[in-house]
């Protein structure tokens, strides 16, 4: 199983009303929870672990979960109601206003016995959980529990706006990447964590403390990856037309998790050992899941029936 520990939350992503007004839509949404979304949509056994809430979102999000194959078992279902996120289309760019007090994701708390963790292959965390003491502190439980065992995938998913202490926010995210071996992030979270520092100088940095792997996203642009043997990897991204680039990382990062399982380098040290051309192939597949996602509104992973052609290629290259 590939597991997923964060936020899973209700988007209010923009619409058209027929009045030609600007409205919004409830979408299932939830860095966390769409990178299970999406890895269980391609087909690995996935499960979700963190707070749910019972309440009518709380029902939309799990009913979605399990729809796309997700186990929400590991998950801590409660009475606090669910986070909410408003979105707008800024520049090309999401940008979130956070209802977030006292919810059920929030206050979600690591309970060993409740989660699996000896069938865990990799466990993925990040996101708005971090921002938060309890939630950073509860998420840090957790990799100690599943670290001897499984591979941990990490993408600080930034949210500047719930960001109260930006130099606290910083060191704590520096140090979930030093106990990660996958860290992926945007070319915008990149630029709020380090500023003008050189991407290369940065990963060098990064994997010197024992990550395996770091990728930067950029958008259209692509993927550009640095691992501790096989060097730097570049991929482009396809030209596809864009609705939204809403939950586009999180369908990068399950399809990554996904493709590093499927061609056999998602354990910790046959990701050490993995080639350029298997890291090029878990890359390109990723940007390809990534660019389809944002061919709709809202965080939609593709099915593995409407990447068809690209698994074919990912496991015959």
């Amino acid at each position: 199983m590939i597991l997923s520990c964060g936020d899973a939350l209700i988007d209010f992503v923009p619409v058209m009303a027929a009045d030609g007004r600007e409205a919004v839509r409830p979408a299932v949404g939830g860095s966390c929870l769409n990178v299970a979304v999406g890895v269980a949509r391609l087909g690995a056994p996935t499960g979700f672990v963190g707070g749910l809430s019972t309440d009518l979102f709380g029902r939309m999000i799990a009913d979605h979960a399990i729809a796309s194959g997700v186990d929400i078992t590991p998950a801590t279902r409660s009475d606090r109601q669910t986070t909410l996120a408003f979105v707008r289309i800024v520049g090309g760019e999401s940008q979130y206003a956070f209802y977030d007090a006292a919810t059920a994701a929030r206050e979600w708390t690591f309970s060993r016995d409740s989660i699996p963790l000896d069938g865990v292959e990799a466990l993925h965390v990040g996101s708005t959980t971090l921002v938060h003491d309890q939630g950073a502190a509860e998420t840090l439980a957790l990799i100690a529990a599943a670290k001897p065992r499984a591979t941990i995938a990490f993408d600080p998913n930034c949210r500047p706006n719930l960001v109260k202490d930006r130099g606290a926010y910083r060191a704590r995210i520096d140090a979930f990447a030093g106990g990660a071996d996958i860290i992926k992030m945007s070319d915008v979270d990149f630029d709020y964590l380090y500023g003008e520092a050189a991407y290369a100088a940065k990963a060098s940095a990064l994997l010197s403390r024992g990550p395996s792997l770091i990728v930067i996203t950029c958008g259209n642009k692509g993927a550009q990856a640095w691992h501790q043997s096989a060097g730097m990897i570049e991929v482009l991204a396809p030209k596809v037309e864009v609705v939204d680039t809403i939950g586009a990382g999180d369908s990068f990062q399950a399809a990554l998790l996904f493709a590093l399982r499927e061609l056999g380098c998602i354990e910790r040290s046959k990701l050490q050992a993995a080639s350029g051309d298997e890291l090029r192939r878990a890359l390109s597949f990723a940007c390809a899941c990534a660019a389809v996602t944002c061919t709709r509104a809202g965080a939609d992973p593709p099915w593995q029936r409407e990447v068809t052609e690209l698994y074919g290629r990912l496991r015959s290259s």
